[in-house]
């Protein structure tokens, strides 16, 4: 997925949005017009992005961008898209913490203006770091930084862990908390449990995730420690970067109150995917970048909690993502792109790596 071409995410057309915006603007600052829109190269496999100008005498022209919820005529990855949620996690983020989140300008609640809710953010200039073709590939600007600039950037990202952990207080998270019973984790895995159901829901089931998730059970923290706001997708491909340093913290949609670890977690494993394609291609990638162990020691640091149980939490992020990848393998099923094979497990692109990780034998 990260080598191949972009699958087919949209069946929206930009230029039928592009008018619906304006109209959408107008209402809201007369004589506003949406310019200069477009998709980023960069644009996700769940909710879609568009990138605009506003042209208006005050304010001047003024840079944003579009969350869009996804097209439901898409095959959407997820079942629900909660727009209005991850404004308001932004929003908190931005009031009790010093991360640099974009400042968010409207949100539509009204499917009816482009089709689904959106929000409207500013936009922040930057790279990111991409994920096609990947950020360990040869030849794209952070494999080509040196050692001491990537070490900037990743002591940066971890921090940004850190302090969001630290700085939001857990009872303004409320929002945030899956339904159920048990504990801030025992939700957060059962609310993956409840996702896997509908992604292979009529379709061929994964003998290997449901393996994964018999693991977890025997994995299971002792002390699962406290409860704090995850970012939840927690990974540099989410940030912008001035030079090497974050001027942007993107896509919350995945937020969820949780033990640190699972944002830890998140991070470690989501770099050793991009890291582990591309030495199956034949390249060295970036191995001594984003270590689990630099990772837990730069985070331990910064906070005093040293994170625990990082078998289990890794083995989580994998099968987590391997959901997300069972999910859009189906929807290239859907749009004709493949065929379903005999062996559904091959559809997740890291099949290897997590079967390793259940086994016990993936950090060896």
């Amino acid at each position: 997925m990260a080598t191949a071409p972009r699958p087919r995410t949209t069946t929206r057309d930009v230029q039928e949005l592009t008018g619906r915006l304006t109209g959408w603007l107008a209402a809201r600052l007369p004589g506003a017009t949406a310019v200069n829109v477009s998709v980023p190269e960069s644009n996700g496999l769940s909710s879609e992005t568009l990138l605009f100008d506003i042209d208006h005498p005050e304010p001047p022209l003024r840079a944003c961008a579009l969350r869009l919820a996804a097209d439901p005529a898409a095959y959407t990855v997820f079942p629900v898209y909660d727009l209005p949620r991850q404004y308001r996690t932004m929003r908190l983020v931005a009031e009790h913490t010093d991360l640099p989140v974009p400042r968010v300008l409207w949100l539509e609640e009204d499917a009816g203006p482009l089709g689904a809710p959106f929000f409207v953010m500013e936009r922040v200039a930057g790279r990111v770091p991409p994920d096609v073709m990947p950020y360990t590939y040869e030849g794209n600007w952070l494999h080509s930084a040196s050692d001491e600039e990537r070490e900037h950037l990743e002591a940066a990202s971890v921090g940004l862990l850190a302090r969001l952990h630290d700085q939001v207080p857990l009872e303004k998270t409320d929002f945030l908390s899956f339904e159920g019973e048990g504990s801030p984790l025992a939700r957060h895995v059962e609310s993956q449990r409840t996702y896997y159901a509908w992604v292979v829901d009529g379709l061929s089931r994964s003998p290997l995730i449901e393996t994964a998730f018999d693991r977890l059970a025997d994995l299971w923290p002792r002390e699962e420690g406290e409860a704090v706001l995850n970012w939840g997708d927690a990974r540099i491909g989410n940030v912008i970067y001035d030079g090497f340093e974050p001027a942007a913290v993107l896509d919350w949609e995945m937020a969820a109150r949780a033990p640190r670890e699972v944002d830890l977690g998140w991070t470690v494993y989501l770099h050793r995917f991009f890291q582990d394609l591309t030495v199956g291609f034949g390249q060295p990638g970036l191995p001594a970048f984003l270590r689990r162990d630099r990772v837990e020691r730069r985070y331990a640091e910064l906070t005093g909690h040293t994170p625990r149980d990082m078998d289990f939490y890794t083995l989580y992020a994998a099968l987590r993502h391997a959901i997300v990848m069972l999910r859009i393998a189906y929807r290239q099923v859907h749009f004709g792109e493949i065929a379903v094979p005999r062996d559904p497990d091959t559809l997740i692109l890291h099949h290897d790596s997590l079967r390793a990780m259940v086994q016990g034998s993936y950090w060896d």
